[in-house]
């Protein structure tokens, strides 16, 4: 993470940064990859704070399937991970939106 964006607390960020950084998060409910994807690719100039969650929502949408595909062996193994994306996200969007630069745990960082 950046030096910019670890500074960055409420004061720091504006509404519409705060928006855009709680919708890559909140994304993995309709749209998963593409949206954290699309925001980061519009965003990442803009503001540094969009761009950091956004590449962190983006890396843990990436960890959530590639689980996914290699528990689909097992019923419940796609089951548990979903419910536990689906709550990660929106604990992450609700952070995004107080101005926090959240971090996923368990999350493969591949996106820099």
């Amino acid at each position: 993470m950046s030096d910019k964006a670890k500074n960055m607390g409420h004061d720091a960020t504006s509404s519409e940064d705060r928006l855009w950084a709680t919708l890559a998060h909140l994304s993995i409910v309709a749209v998963a990859l593409i949206g954290p994807l699309v925001i980061w690719l519009v965003k990442k100039d803009d503001s540094a704070f969009v761009e950091e969650q956004a590449k962190e929502a983006l890396n843990f949408h990436i960890t959530v399937m590639i689980a996914s595909f290699v528990l689909l062996i097992t019923f419940v193994g796609p089951i548990i991970i979903g419910i536990g994306a689906l709550v990660y996200g929106v604990i992450a969007g609700v952070e995004a939106n107080k101005g926090v630069c959240y971090r996923y745990p368990y999350t493969l960082r591949l996106i820099k």
